[in-house]
């Protein structure tokens, strides 16, 4: 005679596999949860990372274009001087004002040499290049047409991009 307190092995057996059909699909819920929640986590932490970076490459840029002009500055700082003592002097000695200009375009020219501004300055008989050159006007010329007569005003490069093209005047082609 079997007491009815007691489980038969049958029992338990038929028990544990209905325990561990119903606690395996949540523990697996719970261990899939438990993936999702870290790898949200990861996409967030991600996600503000990459915000971070795109707005520090923001303020870079900006700082860059707002300090880009600097060293041009420091190099153009001590010819705004000179010009500036230039016109305080009041000796009126012509030759001490002529060798000052000289001196102050001198460090002009090395101000530009260190910023690669170069000059557009093209010969006479010079092929017009529309690329550097702006044709204010045509002559007659002995010259062919379309090439260099005069030079109005020269124009500037700064590292291969013009900053202000040559402003001259050309031979009229011939009639």
């Amino acid at each position: 005679m079997q007491n009815q307190d007691q489980v038969t092995p049958e029992e338990l057996v038929d028990n544990t596999a209905a325990d561990e059909g119903t606690q395996q699909p949540d523990a697996r819920i719970a261990e899939l949860e438990a993936q999702i929640a870290e790898l949200k986590d990861q996409f967030l932490r991600a996600k503000a990372d990459t915000e971070n970076m795109r707005r520090r490459a923001a303020e870079d840029v900006a700082a860059a274009g707002k300090y880009a002009v600097g060293k041009i500055a420091v190099e153009l700082l001590p010819v705004k001087d000179c010009l500036e003592m230039a016109l305080l002097d009041t000796s009126g000695n012509i030759e001490a004002m002529k060798m000052g200009v000289d001196m102050t375009l001198k460090q002009l020219i090395t101000a530009f040499d260190k910023a690669q501004i170069i000059d557009i300055n093209p010969e006479v008989g010079e092929k017009l290049d529309p690329h550097r050159h702006q044709a204010m006007s045509m002559e007659d010329s002995e010259q062919d047409a379309n090439t260099v007569v005069r030079v109005m005003q020269k124009g500037y490069l700064i590292a291969d991009r013009v900053l202000r093209p040559a402003m001259v005047i050309v031979a009229r082609p011939k009639a």
